[in-house]
Formats: C-alpha cells, sequence, structure tokens
C-alpha cells in the first residue's frame, strides 16, 4: 500500500482510498434515487435502510472473516457453503434435542437454542481446523483445499439434513424448518444483525491492530517465508485466520436461518462466499495477503450491497440475473481504480500493444451488449459506441505518454 493509502496511526480515520469508497457509496445512493422510477429512496427511506442494513450486516459479518484470511496470504472459497451447513447443524441439532416442539411448531427453550448456536459454532471451528491442515500439513494450495469444502460443505449439509428429517420425522427432507421465537425476534429487530457486525468489526480491528496475533497475520501475508525466519509460528497464524474466518461464516449462518425460518442446504447462501470476497478486495484488501484494513472492509461491504440494491431497483424485473454480472464489474473497476497510481508510477499501460488494441473493442461490445439487453437495443449501441470512444481515447493518451517518457 502507497504511504498516501496507509491508516493513520491509531487507525480510527479513513486512508484516502476508503475516503474515496465512501464518496461512492453516496453517489451510488442518489444515483439510484434518482434512477428509480419509484423512488424508493425519498418515499420509503426507513424500509430501504432496513433492507440494506440487514444484508449488509450479513454479508460483513462473514466478509471480514474473509479479509483476515486474505490479509494472512490465504483465501477461502467455502463461506457459502459453510453458512449452509451452520444453519443446518443448528437446526439439526435443535430437531435432535426437541423433536416433539420442532414438528410441532413450538418454542424449543433458551438452553436448545444456545445448544444449536453452539453446534454451529463449533462446527465453522472445526472447518477452520480441517482447512489449516489441509494447508499446512497435507501443503494443499489455499484455493483448492477451500475449493474442495466448497462443493463438500453443501453436500455434507443436505445428507446431514435428510438423514435427520429421515430418522426423527415422519417423511424425509432436504429443509427444517425453524419457528422458536428466539429467531423470529432476531427476523424481526433488523438492528440486532446490525449491532452485531458492529461489534464484530470492533473486535476484528482491535485484533489486527492492537495484538501482536494482528500484526503476525499482516507479517505473514507480507512474507511468510521473512515471518517463519523472525520466529513466527505461521502455521498458528493461519489456524486463527482460518478458524476466524469459517467461525464467521458460521456466525452468519445463525442470522440466515432466523431471517428465513429455514436451514434450506441446497440453496441457502449458494455463491456468497465470493460477494464476501468482493467486498474484502473492494475495501482495499490485497489477495496478494498482508494489505487490508477492518474500516476498508465495512465500506466495501456497504458499496457492494448497495449496488446490489440499484441493480434490484433499477432493472426490477429478473434482476438477479444480472447481479452477478454487475458486482463482477465492480469489483474489476473498483481494483483497477485503485491501481492507476502504481500503474502511472510503474509505467505500466492498462491497453498495451496490439493486446490492448483487442481489449478496446471487447470492452465496448460488453458494455453495450449488458446496456442493450437492460435498457433496450438503441441504448445498448449508444453506450458501446461511448466505451469505445472514451478507451480508445484512454490507449491513446497512454502511447503518447509513453513515446514523451522515452528518452530521444
Amino acid at each position: 500500500m502507497a504511504a498516501a493509502d496507509s491508516p493513520t496511526p491509531g487507525g480510527f480515520l479513513l486512508n484516502r482510498s476508503e475516503w474515496a469508497l465512501l464518496g461512492a457509496i453516496v453517489v451510488a445512493v442518489v444515483l439510484t434515487a434518482l434512477v428509480d422510477a419509484n423512488h424508493s429512496y425519498w418515499f420509503q427511506p426507513l424500509a430501504s435502510l432496513r433492507d440494506i442494513a440487514r444484508s449488509t450486516a450479513m454479508l460483513g459479518i462473514f466478509a471480514l472473516g474473509a479479509a483476515v484470511v486474505i490479509i494472512a496470504g490465504g483465501i477461502d472459497l467455502s463461506a457459502g457453503s459453510m453458512i449452509a451447513l451452520s444453519t443446518t447443524v443448528c437446526a439439526a441439532t435443535m430437531l435432535a434435542l426437541a423433536p416433539t416442539e420442532m414438528v410441532g411448531f413450538k418454542p424449543v427453550g433458551g438452553a436448545v437454542v444456545a445448544a444449536g448456536c453452539l453446534a454451529s459454532l463449533l462446527a465453522g471451528f472445526l472447518v477452520g481446523t480441517l482447512h489449516t491442515w489441509l494447508i499446512t500439513a497435507v501443503r494443499l494450495p489455499p484455493f483448492i483445499a477451500t475449493l474442495a469444502t466448497l462443493v463438500g460443505l453443501r453436500s455434507l449439509a443436505r445428507a446431514l439434513a435428510t438423514s435427520t428429517t429421515a430418522a426423527l420425522l415422519p417423511t424425509k427432507n432436504s429443509q427444517i424448518n425453524v419457528y422458536d421465537p428466539a429467531f423470529k425476534f432476531v427476523r424481526d429487530n433488523v438492528w440486532i444483525p446490525v449491532a452485531v457486525f458492529g461489534l464484530l468489526a470492533f473486535v476484528t480491528w482491535l485484533l489486527l491492530t492492537r495484538t501482536v496475533l494482528g500484526r503476525h497475520v499482516h507479517a505473514l501475508g507480507g512474507n511468510e517465508q521473512a515471518a517463519r525466519l523472525a520466529g513466527i509460528r505461521t502455521d498458528n497464524v493461519k489456524w486463527f485466520a482460518y478458524c476466524y474466518g469459517a467461525m464467521t461464516a458460521a456466525l452468519a449462518g445463525l442470522f440466515y436461518v432466523a431471517n428465513e425460518s429455514v436451514a434450506a442446504p441446497a440453496i441457502q447462501a449458494r455463491g456468497h462466499e465470493l460477494n464476501a470476497i468482493a467486498a474484502a478486495v473492494v475495501g482495499g484488501c490485497s489477495l496478494a495477503g498482508g494489505v487490508g484494513t477492518v474500516p476498508g472492509t465495512v465500506l466495501g461491504t456497504v458499496f457492494l450491497r448497495v449496488v446490489i440494491d440499484a441493480v434490484a431497483k433499477v432493472i426490477k424485473t429478473e434482476a438477479e440475473i444480472y447481479e452477478g454480472l454487475i458486482v463482477g464489474v465492480v469489483v474489476v473497476l473498483a481494483v483497477t481504480f485503485s491501481q492507476v497510481g502504481q500503474f502511472a508510477k510503474g509505467g505500466r499501460r492498462i491497453f498495451p500493444g496490439l493486446l490492448g488494441l483487442c481489449a478496446v473493442p471487447v470492452l465496448a461490445l460488453l458494455v453495450g451488449s449488458v446496456v442493450a439487453m437492460t435498457a433496450g437495443p438503441r441504448a445498448g449501441i449508444a453506450a458501446g459506441l461511448a466505451t469505445l470512444a472514451l478507451l480508445a481515447a484512454v490507449r491513446f493518451w497512454e502511447g503518447r505518454q509513453t513515446a514523451a517518457a522515452r528518452p530521444v
């Protein structure tokens, strides 16, 4: 991270890129309020705030865990499947301890609810330990280890739901319904997940900026070999990072089951691990490791949810089709803009040579196609031509700058 982008001493103030991200959030909200035909932000501000706050908190809880793993130099692709496993473990535990109450849609009691929640968090700890063992002892790359659990954990959750219902209910089912008043109370009070997200963000900030463990996490991500030579027990630090990531996903799973009143491992949180990684990256975490802040991750989460909400409000019909595409474009743009200064200092070009020449029409065609599918052919053609002209101008300017920098 460049000096200008470094957090101030004490870490309370935002760095330059985080201020820019805060500005982007404001711009996104204003543009959505203007473009949305229903003007929901103007006429239903509290309802809109509640929806964004709830979705931001649920994503942010495990985005913080993803950020810790990324700062430590790793990656965890299994967060969405861990959420599905967490919801299933919680519901299956309560069903096993109070089958009559669960079947009759009656309160199961605080002790049973606590047991289900603790079982979910324990499952997160066990999965984090498994990840660490695969990475440190078996020597699997983090991408491969967590890719395996991305598929395996969801399958395990589905098998657990099916076997538990077959043993304890009259009919086998792939879902377990949860109606306890404790979960309903959490669902009806949006500020509970928001408060948990805020508290977890503060605890994570303390860990990363005010403890020896936090310094070791950054050192591990910056240069693992140097950290090991400096006497840091790198395997233990990885154990903390992966357990923290898995347990925050398990914690988020408890809010998923409360919000949806069901453990549905086949579909719950599918693909959400990519949103968590995207939030951390947009917030300034480097996938190379060693770089990232909690305020940046929080702002990245808010920005991502505001953009997703904007897609739903502007497109309205089948907005979920375009959600992944929009998120992908936003991540690429955010990371690209964050590296513009490095491109200038290093003399690098965004559109170099023949590759850059071919990339310009490809990007223009992509933009034009997306706009055409959402706003009509004429708008798509106009957007494509405008993008082509803009990118061509950027490439021409880069060529002039490179030529001027060459020695005579």
